[in-house]
């Protein structure tokens, strides 16, 4: 017996100092990954995290784990493009199917973005503008898709243009959807960010558009950071991932968002091929959950292809919106 709680100690030991190697390195790291690292459950995990949170050496955040006042830390996108990156992945390819051909989009910068901006290369006649970099390098090389990129300040940390020439030279423009992300998003407070020149961009961008969708993995429900960047009255979408079981905060947030008039699609792990935009299901066995339109501006049918009823097409609407609102509900914590 004695043997045996010292083993034990031993490898909750290891685990924890584990733990902390990969949030002094990374500044924050879901729960996912460091269950996947360290190679145990979630569950056990979580009590990891709460143990080293008492004797002050990170704080836990929903989903994951940062270091002590890392509310306002910002990593750089290496640390970034790590995170949630199976997350990332599903957000992106679901959220490329609201993509048109022939269409005008906004996309901001993150790591998130930068991997929807990926699946946006086979999009045909499709104009981007941004002001990120990442963004920009994606589509560098896709001969139908049109690039315009902001002025601005390079801000070297997210590889974003920033400051007054950004915002100016947004003034004046109306595209159909902006797609941004940023650290945090409750349903009281919307989308934030811990940088002020960051956030002040990403609200030109809100401007230019007419819908706006916000791409953010299940780490960032519930945080709130510094600078508000789009009031949960103006989201028109969200675009995350499923939360973990037992993960009551971020099922409970999803559903306040969903109760605010955000409209929530939750894109399954491994339901999509990379880089398979407008929709159209992946080899990987149909899991991957197509989104309903958005209301507003609608293309017309392609030729050749004749358009559904608009009694159809609302009758679809209506299943798919209700579906979706079934699915939240199902996520969300059953009370007794």
């Amino acid at each position: 017996m004695v043997i045996g709680v010292t083993v034990s100690f031993v490898f909750a030991a290891e685990r924890r100092q584990l733990i902390l190697e990969m949030v002094r390195a990374n500044g924050a790291v879901s729960l996912r990954e460091l269950a996947r690292v360290v190679q145990t459950s979630e569950v056990t995990v979580r009590r990891d995290v709460r143990a080293l949170e008492a004797e002050g050496l990170l704080d836990r955040r929903h989903g994951g784990a940062v270091l002590p006042g890392g509310f306002t830390r910002e990593s750089g996108i290496p640390q970034k493009s790590h995170l949630a990156a199976a997350e990332k992945t599903a957000i992106a390819d679901l959220a490329a199917s609201l993509v048109e051909e022939g269409g005008a989009i906004v996309v901001g910068a993150g790591t998130t973005t930068q991997e929807l901006a990926r699946r946006l290369a086979r999009v045909p006649g499709l104009t981007v503008v941004t002001n990120s970099l990442l963004v920009a390098q994606a589509l560098a090389h896709a001969n139908r898709v049109e690039v315009v990129m902001t002025g601005g300040t390079l801000r070297g940390t997210n590889y974003a243009l920033v400051g007054s020439g950004a915002e100016q030279s947004l003034q004046g423009l109306r595209v159909s959807r902006a797609f941004l992300s940023g650290a945090g998003l409750t349903a009281e407070r919307g989308l934030s960010t811990s940088n002020m020149l960051s956030a002040s961009v990403d609200r030109a961008l809100v401007q230019a558009a007419a819908e706006v969708v916000v791409l953010a993995d299940h780490t960032k429900l519930g945080t709130d950071t510094m600078f508000q960047t789009v009031p949960t009255d103006v989201i028109t979408r969200l675009v995350t991932d499923e939360p973990a079981p037992g993960d009551e905060r971020a099922a409970t947030e999803l559903q306040a968002l969903a109760d605010r008039g955000v409209q929530v699609a939750v894109a399954p792990l491994g339901g999509a091929d990379n880089g398979v935009p407008n929709g159209t299901a992946g080899s990987s066995g149909g899991r991957r959950r197509d989104l309903p339109p958005v209301p507003g501006p609608r293309r017309h049918p392609h030729p050749g292809h004749p358009g559904q009823s608009a009694q159809l097409r609302a009758a679809q609407l209506a299943g798919e919106q209700q579906a979706q609102a079934a699915r939240i509900a199902d996520l969300a914590p059953r009370r007794r």
